[in-house]
């Protein structure tokens, strides 16, 4: 009786390679550049795991792995989305982890003439539209409500609100020139410093921190947690500074 074909491998010495693992991480949208870079590292430290990112709001993450998206690892701009997939038990609690902050700004069109040194210039004749994520789902606009409520300004700007599906689209609206200013987080402004500039830093009432976790339903848990701890490493860390976040 012939060997089984396996059997007759092994016992030839023949080794077979380990399974390659893809995982999906999904970003928030101001997590573009830095998350593209680190993942980029991690695949060459880690040549058996592939990397497919996916950005969009907090928000809009948080929903698509509600509905069952096959995500591996969640990182928010924001605490309250991370709550609520932790409410849901959507993540695995002990993994969730704070891995950087940042500050939200208003930005003017480069060539932009127009001053504004407090929230209050948003209500100048020249600021006729003013870009940010929709406070519904992008925490970049939640913050910017939060704001403009603490000063008084948020009900008597509503007409000039255009409200954004994520951060980025609030950048590119003003990189454009299609609003005159617009909220978003510095490390968004310096992506697009040649086309932007900052009027002004924004105070919130809260501070920005990013948390990351593994989700509960990832097939490759190890592979995710790997990644979040390469995130954290000092690499990671100093990519994030390198793209304007804070540590």
């Amino acid at each position: 009786m012939k060997k089984p074909l396996l059997l007759s491998m092994v016992l030839m010495g023949i080794t077979f390679p380990s399974v390659a693992a893809d995982i999906t991480v999904a970003a928030a949208a101001s997590l573009t550049d830095a998350f593209k870079v680190i993942a980029a590292d991690f695949e060459k430290q880690n040549p058996q795991t592939k990397v497919k990112l996916t950005f969009a709001s907090s928000g809009t993450l948080l929903q698509q792995l509600r509905n069952g998206a096959p995500i591996d690892v969640l990182a928010t701009a924001d605490q309250q989305t991370m709550n609520d997939a932790q409410a849901q038990s959507l993540i695995i609690k002990a993994s969730r982890k704070d891995f950087a902050a940042n500050q939200l700004v208003l930005v003017t069109p480069a060539n932009s003439r127009l001053v504004i040194n407090a929230l209050a210039g948003l209500n100048q004749a020249g600021v006729k539209r003013i870009a940010m994520g929709n406070p519904a789902h992008v925490p970049a606009g939640r913050y910017a409500q939060a704001a403009l409520e603490q000063s008084k300004q948020w009900q008597g700007l509503q007409a000039k609100l255009i409200k954004a599906q994520n951060v980025r689209q609030a950048l590119d609206y003003v990189a454009r020139g299609e609003t005159e200013v617009g909220f978003v987080f510095a490390t968004d402004a310096l992506a697009e410093k040649d086309k932007i500039k900052v009027a002004m830093t924004v105070p919130t009432p809260m501070p920005i921190h990013y948390p990351i976790a593994v989700s509960k339903t990832s097939k490759y848990s190890q592979e995710a947690q790997q990644f979040l701890n390469h995130v954290n490493s000092p690499a990671g860390k100093q990519v994030l500074r390198r793209h304007g976040f804070k540590i």
